[in-house]
């Protein structure tokens, strides 16, 4: 079986402006995720971001991308429509996509959804409970049936969102909101999970349930030959046409 080939997509900015982000994240949040990721043997991880040429996402880097982690949050309005572009279409012929956190704002994530993907939100250490609602999901293996996170941002419903395809994770906090944060889609032959959790001022991608989710969701998300294989267009009937 070949390696799934996976690409953490930064803005990478936070950890060069923000001398708290950097003390959590000091090599910035798509190197803490790819040496997190890089543990297992049957992925395959690169890592891109916003300052690159081409936005770090060229053809040739999509080309060589079965699933997309996409961190963004400050500089969303700065990556070229025609990356955009580059990627929904990968999207659509079947690269998973995984947005996380305040990537529901990404040009992308939008594109896709259809919706202003809005939220409510607040910067107050809360505590994050997320519980599994959809326990025989791939992307819930070896999941208890829910975990915590002693200080996040909040980000609370209404939630400007497609209903999901699937909902795999629903989050609770101490100021008493609810969150849908596990959410399944498919567009095109692409899988898409979107996962709340991960502020650049908390140490999220560091806690091993976070860890486990995206390492299921890499795989949820990853191309199946199934998908590859799909064809459109003039079809021959199956049995004679009289």
């Amino acid at each position: 079986m070949s390696d799934i080939r996976v690409t953490i997509w930064n803005e990478f900015r936070h950890e060069k402006s923000h001398e708290e982000v950097r003390k959590v994240y000091p090599e910035g949040i798509h190197e803490a995720l790819a040496q997190a990721l890089r543990q297992h043997d049957d992925l395959s991880v690169r890592t891109a971001w916003l300052d690159q040429p081409e936005n770090g996402l060229t053809a040739e880097v999509l080309s060589d991308t079965d699933v997309l982690l996409w961190w963004g949050h400050m500089a969303h309005q700065e990556v070229a429509d025609e990356v955009v572009d580059r990627v929904h279409q990968a999207v659509l012929n079947g690269m998973g996509l995984i947005p996380l956190h305040s990537a529901h704002y990404s040009k992308i994530f939008r594109r896709l959804m259809g919706t202003s993907c809005s939220l409510n939100w607040r910067e107050a250490d809360d505590k994050e409970r997320l519980w599994v609602i959809a326990p025989s999901h791939p992307l819930a293996a070896g999941l208890p049936p829910y975990f915590e996170l002693p200080a996040e941002e909040m980000y609370g419903e209404f939630f400007d969102i497609p209903a999901p395809d699937e909902l795999v994770l629903v989050s609770w906090f101490t100021g008493g909101e609810v969150f849908r944060s596990g959410c399944c889609y498919n567009r095109g032959h692409g899988r898409i999970f979107y996962f709340r959790p991960g502020h650049e001022t908390y140490p999220t991608y560091y806690d091993a349930n976070v860890l486990r989710i995206l390492t299921n969701a890499i795989h949820w998300c990853a191309p199946t030959p199934e998908a590859a294989a799909r064809k459109f267009g003039n079809t021959p009937p199956v049995e004679d046409v009289k």
